[in-house]
């Protein structure tokens, strides 16, 4: 091996050095922006990969953050298709879903985002959680979408420990056409929910709908939010 040889870089020690810098957050900015570019020409899925990790860390001041950021977004996205597997990769371990759920909502098709979205809500239960985040993201996301894996498996949910996982779980479902399957498990939540919020929702979906409450009337007469009651069948009515 020549001395050149001995000092030029492979294309795998290159992509290396520079994945190390880009997910540095002590790394000098101008560097870590020097690295990010570097990534982002090679338009591969490995570097797809490298670059995901910038959105695990924030670093002052916030418009360098937020530059890095949108431009890491951007790069990621310009790979087009073979991005889809590592960030769906690095979705499963993210503590926040927002940004890999961004990219793979511009480069995902409708039926694959879904398929992301219930795998990642079946990696996740309904006890306590100090940081329920991914949950909520992924229900949130959910709620724009239409198809007949997201009732059965967003279902659970509506039992949830956390007020606001319910909360979506609700919308979640409502949204669905095949919402009326999920009726025995809408009725048993709206018996059992004592959060005003998800209560109003629930009632509001059983009116629009024309569903009377169920097995759980009388117990949810006697704790109805302000402004509902139930008519002589048990279907919520809003009062004016």
């Amino acid at each position: 091996m020549g001395l050149f040889d001995y000092f030029k870089s492979s294309p795998e020690a290159t992509l290396q050095k520079h994945a190390a810098r880009a997910k540095d957050k002590r790394a000098q900015a101008p560097d870590r922006w020097e690295s990010i570019q570097a990534l982002g020409k090679l338009q591969s899925a490995d570097a797809a990969k490298a670059l995901l990790p910038r959105f695990t860390f924030y670093v002052d001041p916030s418009i360098t953050d937020n530059d890095e950021k949108d431009e890491t977004f951007r790069l990621v996205c310009a790979v087009g298709k073979a991005a889809i597997p590592p960030t769906r990769a690095f979705a499963l371990k993210a503590e926040s879903l927002s940004w890999p759920l961004k990219i793979l909502e511009r480069l995902a098709d409708d039926d694959e985002m879904v398929e992301v979205l219930v795998g990642l809500l079946a990696t996740m239960d309904v006890e306590y959680q100090r940081d329920p985040q991914r949950k909520l993201q992924a229900l949130q996301a959910l709620e724009e979408h239409k198809d007949a894996r997201i009732g059965p498996a967003v279902e659970r949910f509506l039992g949830d420990v956390n007020e606001t996982a319910r909360f979506h779980a609700v919308i979640a479902i409502f949204n669905q056409e095949d919402a009326p399957a999920h009726r025995a498990a809408l009725e048993a939540a709206l018996a059992a929910e004592e959060s005003v919020r998800v209560k109003a929702r629930l009632l509001e979906a059983f009116a629009q709908r024309g569903w009377e409450v169920g097995a759980g009337r009388e117990k949810v007469g006697k704790a109805l939010p302000p402004g509902w009651s139930l008519d002589a069948k048990g279907v919520p009515v809003r009062r004016p």
